[in-house]
């Protein structure tokens, strides 16, 4: 069996989770491999709706080992609240597992995310403000702490020690608030080891078997492509690569490992948080997107800004991805719109370009070339077989597939795990 990877292929929010859901009845391990709590998926299915912000979404069937890798921080508070909550709702979290090696957000992460966000202003990021971004920077600037440090406690005392000295000076004298108690602090994480410390192992050794038997492996990306540090809209962007090769260092496979990459793109487009994006709509039809499907961030609640698809941002993230296949999701919700568009090309400085620019500030000036295309205005959501779409819908389908370079395999025509049509085999 191959190992597939689960990319976002737009600006996060496109609907892995519940692709996610329905692949891992046949997978054998599922790993979440980047990313924090600051990303989000929602998940519909027999046992009710359930928003999951760290755990994996192959949670839900019993023979699935769950792994969340090195590639993710994480915030063991949160992490014990997910579990807890998933427990009281039936559902067994005893075959998930926790890479020693995945470096943990600190207090002091959340508390200078939020001040760093307020210190820009009117040029804020737009973060989550959950200590995501300053934990990676401690990561790259080896003053992380990693959850395998948890079950040592003279260890982690020593390092913390240190640590928290250090960020101290910054919130007192940078920032003229008060420091944090390395006791509190100490003690705290103490307890979270204690509670987390059946879940820790060296993971890749898991990996490594699953292979061996030849049993499916799930990697399930966070956030997407468009927010990529190197490749997305920098720096309105992620902290960690939401892209396949990141699937790969994240979870702790070479890179010859991966078979298939399935790029989860949405119908139409959704961003949250600041930095440009071409196809936004601020009128109406945005508004009705908006409302229609909900689109309101899982983690944040925040409003998302919705436009019309951008083909050029897609075909450029097939292109950095290597997708071998696509799932488009929401298809529904374009129903009621009698006339759909689609960006094919952008209007950059008076000239006609066919590329996603990589400086923020030219992609700001671009501006959208429109194709358009006549919607179906029946409801699809109850249609299982490509073949039984209205016309219009495969024309619209047939139309993305072409211009971001890229068979679609699976659409999404509601949130419920059976709301879907294969339109051609994954596996």
């Amino acid at each position: 069996m191959p190992v597939i990877a689960i990319i976002g292929a737009q600006w996060g929010d496109e609907g892995k989770g519940k692709v996610v859901d329905l692949l891992a009845e046949k997978a054998r391990v599922v790993v979440r491999f980047s990313g924090g709590d600051n990303a989000g998926h929602t998940v519909v299915n027999p046992y009710g709706e359930f928003k999951l912000h760290l755990i994996p979404s192959g949670i839900f069937y019993p023979q699935v080992v769950c792994i969340i890798g090195n590639g993710v921080v994480i915030n063991p508070k949160v992490l014990i609240d997910e579990v807890d909550q998933l427990n009281q709702r039936g559902i067994d979290t005893s075959k998930l597992f926790i890479s020693d090696r995945a470096n943990l957000i600190m207090p002091y992460h959340t508390l200078l995310d939020g001040l760093e966000e307020e210190l820009r202003g009117g040029k804020a990021l737009g973060t989550t403000r959950k200590g995501i971004g300053p934990a990676f920077a401690d990561k790259a600037a080896r003053l992380g702490i990693r959850i395998g440090e948890l079950l040592d406690k003279e260890a982690l005392l020593e390092r913390l020690r240190f640590i928290l000295e250090y960020k101290n000076v910054i919130l007192t004298k940078i920032y003229g608030v008060s420091p944090l108690s390395l006791n509190e602090v100490y003690s705290q994480y103490c307890q979270y080891g204690e509670r987390l410390a059946p879940y820790i192992r060296e993971t890749t050794t898991m990996l490594e078997e699953a292979l061996a038997k030849d049993e499916l492996v799930i990697l399930e990306g966070a956030q997407g492509t468009l927010l990529d540090p190197d490749f997305g809209t920098y720096p309105y962007t992620t902290s960690s690569s939401p892209l396949a090769g990141g699937g790969c260092v994240g979870a702790g496979l070479g890179p010859t490992a991966i078979s298939r990459i399935l790029g989860v793109f949405k119908a139409y487009c959704t961003r949250v948080g600041g930095g440009p994006m071409p196809t936004e709509l601020k009128d109406e039809i945005g508004d009705l997107i908006r409302e229609r499907a909900g689109e309101y961030g899982t983690t944040t609640g925040r409003p998302r800004r919705c436009g019309w698809f951008d083909a050029v941002a897609g075909r450029f993230s097939t292109r950095i991805n290597g997708f071998t296949g696509a799932a488009l999701t929401r298809l529904d919700i374009l129903g009621v719109l009698p006339l759909l568009k689609i960006c094919v090309g952008y209007k950059l400085d008076g000239k006609t370009i066919d590329y996603f620019p990589g400086n923020v500030a030219s992609l700001e000036r671009c501006q959208p070339i429109y194709e358009e295309l006549p919607g179906w205005q029946v409801p699809i959501s109850h249609i299982r077989q490509y073949r039984k779409l209205p016309i219009k819908a495969q024309q619209y389908v047939a139309r993305l597939e072409e211009l971001i370079s890229c068979p679609i395999n699976l659409i999404s025509v509601g949130a419920r795990r059976e709301q879907t049509i294969h339109k051609m085999p994954i596996l």
